[in-house]
Formats: C-alpha cells, structure tokens, sequence
C-alpha cells in the first residue's frame, strides 16, 4: 500500500463535523494523544524493563505509531495535502541535511 492509498483509506473511518476547525482541532490534539501514548510505552519500557529490548512489546508499538499515522493522514487531507507530499518533501529536506553535514544540531532551517 502507497501512501496515498493509505490516505483514502484512512478517511473512509473519518467521523466528520460540520465545523472544520473542530475537526482539525479534535485531530490535531487527537495526534498528540496518540504521540503520547507511543511515549508512555517508551516510558514503561524503561522503567518497568531495564530497557531490555527482548521485552520491547512491539505489537503495541505499532498498535499506536499505526493511530499517529491515521491521525497525519485525516489531518493532511482536511489541509488538502497529500500524505505522499508530505512523506518525499521530509525525505528530501533531511537529504539536504546530510548533504550539507547538518543532520545533528537545532533548529528547522538548518
């Protein structure tokens, strides 16, 4: 599945409003919950596990990095802008960056 497709998909389990900034908003703060619950894995994993990577429970790793991915998708459309877009503009930006030896450091525009 391409990106793309992956997009139209994920929009047939869209549940709309009416208002379109209620709707950016509740997915937008909808990605942020679902980053965090990505981090709370993370965060267990450390605590709970030593960190063991034998003990890493993937499947739920990729149970929420798939709601993060959904959550891109809906809210890259409601922008109009394409999933695929979004994937080879940050492939190309972070190939400038290593190019020009600036993959390390901080801030967006280096």
């Amino acid at each position: 599945m391409d990106f793309n497709d992956y997009q139209k998909r994920a929009l047939t389990t869209n549940l709309t409003k009416d208002d379109r900034f209620l709707e950016l908003m509740q997915q937008v703060l909808g990605l942020a919950d679902e980053a965090g619950e990505v981090q709370s894995i993370f965060k267990k994993w450390i605590r709970d596990q030593d960190a063991d990577f034998a003990k890493l429970d993937k499947a739920n790793v990729t149970k929420e990095l798939g709601d993060v991915l959904w959550y891109i998708a809906v809210i890259a459309h409601d922008l109009d802008i394409r999933l695929e877009d979004i994937a080879a503009a940050n492939i190309e930006k972070l190939r400038s960056r290593k190019v020009r030896g600036t993959l390390t450091g901080s801030g967006d525009n280096r």
